[in-house]
């Protein structure tokens, strides 16, 4: 009995920590510079609820959780996995010990590129096996034959390739179509941790569970970082994806090696990943 109240306690107090920690006056009037004294409950409340979800994230250093959420609320972007705005992944730093990562999702780059009022139209899509007539990379011009009245068989369908395209307000227009060899070269170059999954059979990464919301990411940051108008707010949340955000707004972004294995997995199994190190060389993973 006196070892379970021990673990007990030892967990509550580990779960009162970060409460704590942001109901701290000098935290307080940080969070209220970003998000406002109204809405500082809200933000707190929001923050307690992704970590409570997250296991791993209990073991991450409250700092580091705090600044990558800042980040994403001074995007004006929502922690909640539903909506896939951004997350919150931890890793293993050789200094700090366990810190939060900041992690873009392809819909946290819709939304701030509609919100910048410089696109009229902005989508992405898989293209599936029998669709894909012809692409032009040269003129941009691209024939697809979607199986619009056999829905479900389409949901089902190999996916062979990945097209996105955007027209801005002024009328220029940009497109871009990646094979899925194309896709699968690119993940394996950029995240290790999928090309250990590949290797060891694992389903850890987020490349393993959602292949194609991964691709979907990637499809638009090529997109939009390369020939898109880039707001105040897509650079920010350009320049801060993939980082762990430090105290005092520096960042360092992970590199990855074949000896280290990156976290891209969802809450309720990233307990059993490798941890991989952090450093402070930059690595663009999904943007090279």
């Amino acid at each position: 009995m006196a070892v379970t109240n021990s673990l007990v306690k030892k967990e509550n107090n580990t779960r009162l920590g970060l409460t704590a920690y942001l109901t701290k006056d000098a935290v307080k009037d940080q969070i209220n510079k970003v998000v406002g004294g109204k809405d500082g409950q809200r933000f707190i409340s929001a923050i307690i609820s992704a970590v409570n979800t997250t296991p791993a994230l209990q073991e991450c250093t409250n700092q580091s959780i705090l600044s990558g959420a800042l980040l994403g609320e001074s995007l004006k972007l929502s922690p909640s996995p539903q909506l896939g705005h951004y997350y919150l992944v931890p890793f293993n730093d050789k200094d700090k010990g366990k810190v939060a990562q900041f992690q873009l999702g392809y819909k946290g780059y819709i939304q701030l590129a509609i919100r910048s009022g410089q696109y009229k139209k902005l989508n992405v899509m898989a293209v599936k096996e029998g669709e894909l007539e012809y692409f032009d990379p040269l003129n941009e011009d691209i024939k697809i034959n979607l199986m619009v009245d056999k829905w479900d068989e389409r949901e089902a369908a190999p996916t062979i390739g990945y097209y996105a395209f955007f027209e801005l307000t002024n009328g220029f227009r940009k497109a871009i179509y990646w094979s899925k060899g194309q896709m699968e070269s690119h993940a394996m170059k950029y995240s290790p941790g999928y090309k250990r999954d590949i290797e060891k059979g694992w389903n850890y990464t987020f490349w393993s569970k959602d292949f194609d919301g991964m691709a979907y990411k990637t499809m638009l940051r090529q997109l939009i970082s390369k020939w898109g108008i880039m707001s105040i707010e897509l650079q920010n949340a350009f320049e801060g994806d993939m980082a762990v955000i430090n105290e005092d707004g520096t960042k360092n972004y992970v590199e990855t090696d074949d000896k280290n294995i990156i976290i891209e997995a969802e809450a309720t199994e990233i307990h059993a990943e490798p941890i991989m190190e952090t450093t402070d060389a930059q690595a663009a993973l999904f943007g090279n």
